[in-house]
């Protein structure tokens, strides 16, 4: 078949057999068998998907296989969230003793389990500034450490991680969250990286209304992480399927729209006196942003910045605006604002927060599909109450 351009993979993957054009829902938990040794050979294979819904579902495996093909992969796996999807990674591949590497700018769900859950259960993390080269490669412990997990762009403040330099790394699995990128913004897996991972809740869905998790990567991987995940049960919804798959096939002029809109976004806040600090992987101030323009196609539609005046600037900020909404996911339809201190990252310690750059005065905006003057309008009237 010849290769086609990724913009008509969005349209053609994760479809049927049936000529549907809409995905098909499927949204029974289990299926009749034909008797004892049906069931049995059902029970005893891999990701059967007529049996019952932990194990596989129709409108969940178009979902997977969308993403598969969006990714240059041999198989994906489905989740029901993106934490969902991190805690199977983690626990799949790793036991009490197993060492993970991670960047230390991340987002502050992610951050809260390595430092919880995993390290409750003897998995230690070692966080390191994956900006300097060669930082996440000199933290692997030989025969210990089992994960090397970066988030490029990172949450909140949109740092890189060099995924030739993360892929290079020997030993370990490495896994990139690719969230903020979105399969248009980067192909990690290209680059030699083992697993890439989206909360496809955010752009990938796009829509504000699809719970999902996704892991992409080689098959006897994925496999492997599917083994464990059946007994995690952190299963994905065909109702949420269903939604990401519509959301699919939008995505590349979704993403590439709101890319145009926050970059000028970004350029108009660099202008305004009470703002600080931009980030945006496109800007050129951004200090990543040659390492940004050699493995991103698209900067994303995340914007950060900072705020003079702390706290209190930021709060008259969200006050003041009209258009744009105080939430705290990314990716949708709709441009939407959070202070990631009180709601992303809420609960880290403060030198965490300061380690990753999360202050009072730090606003991020995901930039939605509405006219793009009137987006700017509306945050650059609301810094005037700053």
């Amino acid at each position: 078949m010849t290769e086609r351009h990724l913009d008509t993979v969005a349209i053609t993957a994760g479809r049927d057999d049936s000529g549907a054009l809409a995905p098909t829902l499927w949204p029974s938990t289990v299926w009749e068998s034909g008797g004892l040794d049906d069931t049995r050979d059902r029970a005893g294979s891999l990701r059967p998907d007529a049996f019952y819904a932990r194990y596989a579902n129709p409108t969940v495996n178009q979902f997977e296989n969308a993403i598969a093909e969006l990714e240059g992969a041999e198989s994906a796996l489905a989740f029901g969230s993106g934490m969902g999807a991190l805690a199977a990674v983690v626990f799949a591949f790793c036991g009490q003793g197993s060492h993970i590497v991670a960047q230390h700018t991340l987002y502050g769900g992610t951050l809260a389990f390595l430092e919880g859950p995993c390290r409750r259960m003897g998995i230690d993390t070692t966080f390191v500034d994956a900006s300097v080269p060669g930082s996440l490669a000199s933290a692997v412990i030989p025969g210990k450490t089992m994960l090397v997990i970066v988030e490029t762009p990172s949450n909140p403040r949109l740092a890189l991680a060099d995924l030739a330099e993360v892929a290079a790394i020997s030993g370990p699995f490495t896994v990139v969250d690719s969230t903020m990128a979105t399969p248009f913004g980067q192909q990690p897996l290209s680059l030699g990286i083992d697993l890439v991972m989206h909360s496809a809740t955010k752009g990938i869905g796009g829509h504000n209304d699809a719970l999902l998790g996704v892991v992409a990567g080689e098959k006897d991987l994925i496999d492997a992480l599917w083994q464990y995940a059946v007994l995690h049960g952190a299963s994905a919804s065909p109702y949420d399927a269903l939604n990401a798959l519509r959301g699919i096939r939008t995505l590349p002029v979704r993403i590439r729209h709101q890319n145009e809109s926050a970059l000028a976004l970004a350029r108009e806040l660099e202008q305004q006196s009470k703002v600080t600090w931009v980030g945006h992987p496109f800007l050129p101030s951004h200090p990543q942003h040659s390492l940004a323009k050699e493995q991103m196609t698209l900067g994303g539609s995340i914007v950060s910045f900072e705020v003079t005046g702390g706290i209190d600037a930021a709060r008259n900020v969200l006050s003041a605006l009209s258009l744009v909404r105080k939430a705290t996911s990314f990716g949708g339809p709709e441009s939407l604002i959070c202070h990631p201190m009180t709601s992303t990252h809420i609960g880290l310690a403060p030198d965490v927060h300061a380690a990753m750059g999360v202050t009072d005065g730090l606003l991020r905006v995901s930039v939605g599909l509405e006219e793009t003057s009137d987006i700017i309008s509306d945050i650059v009237a609301a810094l005037s109450k700053a």
